[in-house]
């Protein structure tokens, strides 16, 4: 292998890249938007949700039962209306998610000490907020519950009979259950998805269609000399964008990293490597830059984007489909920048997932090396 003629390759594929302003945009500013986009557009945190109030007995017990779900981070009391029609237009017409109604007799049941019962009523057009919904409301009545009866108690000289069993909860990783901390690193995945594959995948489609791999034919240059200088350069870009993509994360979104930039930086290169050789198979085998490009964002964009976990839960999906999230290495990578991103796991513990993205990237390398010859087709 000549490493001048591996130079060569490599500056004409670069001067191709500079000529081609789709790609440019793609390689420049396709990785901040989508850093941005999913750090600002996508939200699992439910927060702020709006709510209606319907409140029946307008007493002091019912206002400070609604003063707890006004407290809450969850919830915020837009509205409190008259009558059911106009709480029931608010949720048809999507103003509030929540409708609370306070029965008439709220107060008189709480004196007597009879059960009490709040409607809460939900919009589950959503069924995920829904449940949220539901959950953080019965926590809210749950609490005002526990107060009463303590007071109800010690306004009764009787001593506070504990509980049987209390749940005192601790969250680690990620603190605050900051969404975009969830989400923001695992964008990486998709980068590099687009980088790797999806650009790589024209490389030997686009000489093809434009005549000039029969001028590199004529030339002495080795398949893996035309193979390794066309990757290089998306290799240095894609390295490069995840260092944006990393910064970014850390002091624009405020992910804490608590890892080693050096692993984040090796394991990236390692899936770089994985989706560059398949992007090169599949240039090679396609033929043509439409069905280069279909067929890259078929089997790596959507894949890293609904089946790596990346915002679905990988453990709550189908087994069938966990079974076959073990074959695609975007579901690795993701879990290694987790991993190093929230939880700071040294290189030695992240065996689980470097291995098997080692494995195909050695796999995919061979494919392509097999797949490409220096010869007219």
């Amino acid at each position: 292998m000549s490493f001048t003629r591996f130079l060569a390759v490599a500056r004409k594929e670069v001067v191709q890249i500079l000529r081609d302003t789709r790609s440019l945009i793609i390689v420049v500013i396709m990785p901040v938007i989508l850093v941005l986009l999913f750090g600002y557009g996508v939200s699992l945190d439910l927060k702020g949700l709006p709510i209606f109030v319907y409140d029946r007995d307008g007493s002091q017990q019912s206002q400070d039962l609604l003063k707890r779900f006004q407290a809450s981070a969850y919830f915020d009391i837009v509205r409190v209306v008259n009558d059911y029609p106009a709480l029931t237009r608010a949720l048809d017409d999507g103003h509030a998610r929540m409708g609370i109604v306070v029965p008439w007799d709220f107060s008189e049941r709480l004196h007597d000490g009879g059960p009490v019962q709040v409607q809460a009523l939900v919009d589950g057009t959503d069924d995920n907020t829904a449940n949220v919904l539901i959950g953080y409301a019965q926590a809210v009545v749950q609490g005002y519950s526990s107060d009463l009866q303590l007071d109800w108690l010690r306004n009764h000289d009787q001593p506070a009979q504990p509980a049987s069993v209390s749940v005192e909860t601790r969250t680690w990783y990620n603190e605050d259950l900051e969404s975009s901390a969830f989400i923001v690193p695992g964008v990486l995945a998709l980068v590099m998805s687009v980088i790797g594959a999806f650009l790589t995948s024209l490389t030997i489609a686009r000489e093809w269609e434009r005549g000039t791999m029969e001028q590199l034919i004529s030339t002495p240059v080795t398949s893996l000399e035309i193979m390794l200088g066309k990757l290089a350069p998306y290799f240095a870009i894609g390295m490069f964008d995840v260092i944006v993509c990393a910064l970014i994360a850390i002091y624009w979104f405020q992910v804490p990293f608590r890892g080693s930039f050096l692993t984040l930086l090796i394991s990236s290169a390692m899936f770089l490597v994985v989706v560059l050789a398949l992007g090169f198979f599949i240039s090679v085998i396609a033929g043509s830059q439409l069905a280069a490009s279909q067929i890259a964002l078929l089997i790596t964009f959507l894949p890293a984007f609904l089946l790596s976990g990346f915002l679905f839960s990988i453990e709550q999906m189908p087994v069938v489909l966990q079974w076959i999230t073990r074959i695609l290495p975007a579901r690795y990578y993701v879990s290694v920048l987790k991993k190093i991103f929230l939880k700071g796991t040294p290189a030695a513990l992240l065996y689980a997932d470097l291995v098997p993205l080692t494995v195909f990237a050695l796999v995919l390398a061979v494919l392509a090396t097999r797949a490409f010859h220096k010869r007219l087709a």
